[in-house]
């Protein structure tokens, strides 16, 4: 028996569980989402009952060989449990997240306003799902490298004001790529040493102009409007 049983048009316009024969995705790929869909927005509830094989595979408009393979699939993921003699229902642990559906209905909406197709949001949102920790990382790790190297080039001024025991990162015996937890550290240090080497340099400075006489003074200050 082939997998499209009935009209596909008719099937979407009648139930939530019908899929599209003629998409680009497999048949079977289509009902698992769905199905995931109907499960993590609670529209299928923790504990619900789903439809029997052949019930599914009537309204889906599928085999009954493609229902247990995409059943077998969810109960691998924790989604729903098999009851001997009962049937299939949604595991109890399974929070619901109703939101979901208000998000992507936005992001539908937004992206059908800018002239673009939901098949290509899905394409992008998977993409960017995949990467965005690494992405975001890098990013991260750009910009500690930026302020570490302006505040490296600012304490060069300080280098005679820096004191032997200050605080430093830890150095590591073996080359790598730092991660952002260590340029962090590292920046934080510079910090921490920019402003002690401040510290000591203004205290030189009023050191200074203490020990000078009343000339002194003056031709400092003399000196400093020119």
């Amino acid at each position: 028996m082939g997998d499209v049983l009935c009209d596909p048009v008719a099937q979407l316009e009648a139930n939530p569980f019908a899929i599209d024969p003629g998409d680009e995705l497999p048949v079977g790929l289509q009902l698992g989402w769905r199905l995931r869909a109907l499960i993590r927005t609670g529209e299928l509830a923790a504990g619900e009952r789903l439809p029997s094989f052949r019930q599914l595979a009537e309204w889906a408009g599928v085999n009954v060989g493609t229902v247990r393979s995409v059943y077998d699939g969810l109960e691998a993921g924790g989604l729903v449990v098999t009851r001997h003699g009962q049937g299939t229902f949604v595991a109890d642990g399974v929070e619901a997240a109703p939101q979901l559906e208000e998000i992507a209905a936005e992001a539908l909406r937004r992206a059908h306003e800018a002239g673009l197709g939901p098949r290509d949001l899905a394409i992008v949102a998977m993409t960017c799902a995949s990467l965005p920790e690494e992405s975001e990382t890098l990013e991260v790790r750009q910009e500690l490298r930026r302020q570490i190297a302006r505040l490296e080039a600012e304490l060069a001024s300080y280098t005679g004001h820096l004191k032997e025991d200050l605080a430093t990162a830890p150095k590591r015996a073996v080359a790598h790529v730092a991660g952002v937890e260590e340029l962090e550290e590292t920046r934080d240090t510079l910090i921490a040493q920019l402003a002690a080497a401040q510290r000591q340099s203004e205290q030189e400075v009023r050191r200074r102009a203490s020990s000078r006489g009343p000339l002194g003074r003056t031709m400092s200050r003399w000196r400093a409007k020119r």
